[in-house]
C-alpha cells in the first residue's frame, strides 16, 4: 500500500479527510460515529459485536480456522476462540445476559472441559480460563478436572527447553518463549493454585513468567520483543520492531494475573511495577487517532488502523484505572481515545474491522479483516470501559 494511502486512512479516522478525497487509492470504509460515553451505549455496542460474532461461529463461517489437510476447521479448544470466550466471560458478568453464559457453558460441555491436545503449549492452556469461569457459574469441579490432570503431568516433568526461538523449527514452545504466551497460560495456572490451594501451580507460573520476562523484556524501551528472533531485527529506519498485539497480549495477561495473586504474595509488587512501567510507555505511544500502530515505534502514517492491539491496550489501561493502579487523570484520556477509535471501526452489522491476521509481527489490516481474538479483546475493553463510566 502506498504511504499516502496509509496517511489517508489515518486521517479519515480522525475525521480530517472525507471519503471522496480518497479517490481510487483505498475503498473508504463506513465509519460509525463514536459511541457516546455512557454505560448504555457501551453495553449496546458490546452486545452488537458479541452477538454478531456468536452468530458467525454458529454458522461455521467465522475465523479462527485451523489447517487440517486441505480443509479449514474451527478449533473449539484453540487460542483464537479461547480469547473470544475469555472476553465473553467478563462481558457476560457485566451484562447479565443469559445467552452469553449459556454459550460459554455449552462450549465447555462440548469440549468435555479438555484443554488443547499439546501438553506443554501455552496456546492450548488458554481455554482453561473459561473453564474456571464455568466452574463458578454452575459447572462445578468437573469443569477443571481435565486441566488439572494436564497441569499435574507438566509439574511431574517440566520442560527444560531453551527460550531461544528458532523460526525454522521452534522447539522452545514447550515453554513460554513468545510474549503472547503471557496471556495464554499464566492466569490458568494461577487460578488453579487459587482453587486448589496448591502453591505448586502458582510457583510454576511465576517461575516461567519471570524467565520469559527476563528474556524478552527490553529494559530500554519497556516493551516486550515477540520472541528472541526479533532481538536484532530493525525496520528500514533502524528502529526496533515491537509488535502491538504481542505487547497487548502481555499487558492484558498481566492485568489478568495480578488479581489472582493474594495481596500479600511476594511476587505481586514486582508484577504491579512491571504493569505500571509498561502502561507508562504505552500511553506515550498512542497515535492521535486513538490507535496504536502495529509496530509500536512506527509513526502514525506508516500503517493503517489496527484494532486487536488497540483493544488489548484499551482494556489493560482501563483495568488499571478501575483497580487503583493507574492515575485516572493521566490515563483516562488514552482510554477514551482508544475506545472511540474501536467503536468507529465496528461495521453496521457488528463485525469488528481492521484486525491484523494471525501472525507474529507488525503487518497491515483492512476494514473487512476480523478475528476471534480481537473480538475477545474488544469485549474485555467494553467491560472495563463500562466500569469506568459513572452510572447515570
Amino acid at each position: 500500500m502506498m504511504k499516502h494511502s496509509l496517511i489517508a486512512a489515518a486521517m479519515l479516522l480522525t475525521g480530517s479527510l472525507g471519503p471522496a478525497a480518497l479517490g481510487q487509492q483505498m475503498p473508504a470504509p463506513h465509519l460509525n460515529p463514536a459511541a457516546p460515553w455512557n454505560r448504555a451505549a457501551i453495553l449496546a455496542i458490546g452486545e452488537k459485536v458479541a452477538d454478531y460474532h456468536i452468530a458467525q461461529l454458529a454458522g461455521g463461517s467465522a475465523d479462527p480456522r485451523m489447517r487440517a489437510g486441505n480443509h479449514w476447521l474451527l478449533d473449539t479448544r484453540g487460542w483464537e476462540q479461547g480469547a473470544f470466550l475469555i472476553g465473553l466471560t467478563t462481558f457476560a458478568d457485566l451484562s447479565g445476559e443469559q445467552r452469553y453464559t449459556n454459550m460459554i457453558l455449552q462450549r465447555g460441555i462440548a469440549n468435555e472441559w479438555k484443554p488443547g491436545d499439546r501438553l506443554y503449549h501455552a496456546d492450548d492452556h488458554m481455554i482453561a480460563q473459561t473453564y474456571f469461569w464455568a466452574r463458578r457459574h454452575g459447572a462445578g469441579d468437573a469443569a477443571i478436572a481435565p486441566v488439572k490432570a494436564t497441569f499435574d503431568r507438566i509439574l511431574a516433568s517440566p520442560s527444560t527447553a531453551s527460550l531461544e526461538f528458532d523460526r525454522a523449527a521452534p522447539k522452545c514452545v514447550d515453554r513460554w518463549c513468545w510474549c503472547d504466551a503471557i496471556f495464554m497460560a499464566p492466569a490458568s495456572w494461577l487460578e488453579m493454585a487459587k482453587v486448589t490451594g496448591d502453591a505448586r501451580y502458582r510457583d510454576f507460573a511465576m517461575r516461567e513468567f519471570w524467565a520469559t520476562t527476563d528474556y524478552l523484556f527490553d529494559p530500554a524501551e519497556h516493551l516486550y520483543f515477540r520472541d528472541s528472533s526479533f532481538f536484532r531485527e530493525r525496520d528500514a529506519r533502524g528502529r526496533k520492531r515491537f509488535w502491538s498485539r504481542g505487547n497487548g497480549w502481555v499487558l492484558a495477561g498481566v492485568a489478568r494475573m495480578i488479581p489472582l495473586l493474594p495481596a500479600d504474595d511476594p511476587a505481586r509488587p514486582k508484577l504491579v511495577s512491571l504493569y505500571r512501567t509498561m502502561a507508562a510507555r504505552l500511553v506515550r505511544l498512542q497515535k492521535p487517532n486513538g490507535f496504536w500502530s502495529p509496530s509500536l515505534l512506527a509513526d502514525a502514517d506508516e500503517y493503517p488502523p489496527e484494532s486487536s492491539g488497540t483493544a488489548f491496550f484499551t482494556y489493560g489501561l482501563a483495568w488499571g484505572i478501575n483497580n487503583g493502579l493507574l492515575d485516572r487523570a493521566v490515563y483516562l484520556p488514552a482510554v477514551q481515545r482508544g475506545w472511540t477509535a474501536l467503536t468507529r471501526v465496528v461495521h453496521p452489522d457488528g463485525r469488528l474491522g481492521w484486525v491484523q491476521a494471525i501472525g507474529d509481527q507488525p503487518t497491515s489490516a483492512t476494514y473487512d479483516d476480523t478475528h476471534d481474538y480481537a473480538v475477545g479483546a474488544f469485549l474485555l475493553a467494553a467491560t472495563e470501559v463500562t466500569r469506568l463510566v459513572p452510572e447515570r
